[in-house]
């Protein structure tokens, strides 16, 4: 069976509500909610005040992770003033996983590259999870998206080396390409299997650079907005992305599917499916 994908090109704060409640799933007891921070100097990531309907509406505890390179989130102290600064504090009570240690490890018996992830221990605190991604280009993943955030942006810092590395935290930037991809594939199986499922996935394709949120100095978008995706599947909405940017015919997305093809991105969605916690194949439902 296809995997429903709710999409809309009308882009607003009250849109990403109106579309999570198309969902048909609740989720259950204490609810993180996983978004991107923002790097210090960085101007595409989405801000506080375009998530706060869907996170007040959801009532959960906006969550984020220590980054594994220099900047403004790569230890607790920065990263809290970072939060402060860029005004999720302000309005969301907020969580570092990975504030302080030791980590949780989370075993991945059916990893390809790699058999354990290590997240923050506050994750233990959560019954759920809405995870929130912007959908823009990556410098090493060639995308960012739902998958992304399952694997590098919940794992705590160590875990991100680990995961770049597959499974060698000193091996963070020469690692086989490839297999670092299939690594956040098995990365984010383990979130998965942690929750048991109970995850929503939401998709916004604005400000859409070949740079991720992460990057201090990030290219300005190169092309048109073109909308949100919400979803309980998240290889199908990383596909769905991935499928709107090519049947674009505005003039910019050749620069970002450049990226994304220079990085191979869609080999983290072939190293998904193959693991089977989703499917590329899906049913996009306009509304």
């Amino acid at each position: 069976m296809k995997s429903k994908v709710y999409f809309t090109k009308t882009i607003s704060p009250e849109k990403v509500l109106e579309l999570y409640k198309l969902i048909d799933k609740k989720l259950e007891g204490k609810i993180a909610i996983k978004l991107h921070s923002g790097e210090v100097g960085n101007q595409n990531f989405l801000k506080p005040d375009f998530w706060k309907p869907v996170i007040d509406y959801v009532g959960g505890t906006v969550v984020e992770c220590n980054t594994a390179y220099d900047g403004g989130r790569n230890t607790t102290e920065k990263h809290m003033e970072t939060l402060h600064e860029h005004g999720w504090s302000k309005y969301f009570e907020v969580d570092l996983l990975d504030a302080e240690g030791p980590d949780l490890e989370l075993t991945i018996p059916n990893g390809k590259c790699i058999q354990k992830n290590f997240v923050g221990k506050n994750i233990k605190d959560y019954n759920s999870m809405l995870v929130l991604s912007h959908f823009k280009g990556h410098p090493m993943g060639g995308y960012g998206g739902a998958i992304k955030q399952l694997s590098i942006g919940i794992a705590s810092s160590m875990g991100k080396a680990y995961i770049h590395g597959v499974g060698d935290t000193e091996n963070f930037w020469n690692s086989d390409h490839d297999s670092f991809l299939e690594s956040m594939a098995d990365a984010a199986l383990s979130v998965i299997d942690y929750f048991k499922g109970n995850i929503i996935y939401i998709n916004v394709m604005k400000n859409m650079s070949v740079d991720c949120d992460c990057c201090a100095v990030a290219e300005d978008p190169c092309m048109q907005d073109i909308g949100i995706l919400v979803s309980t599947d998240p290889i199908a909405i990383d596909q769905a992305c991935l499928d709107l940017v090519y049947a674009a015919d505005d003039p910019g997305r050749d620069h970002l599917i450049e990226r994304i093809e220079s990085q191979n991105g869609v080999h983290t969605i072939e190293a998904a499916a193959a693991l089977g916690f989703g499917s590329r194949e899906y049913e996009l439902i306009t509304v």
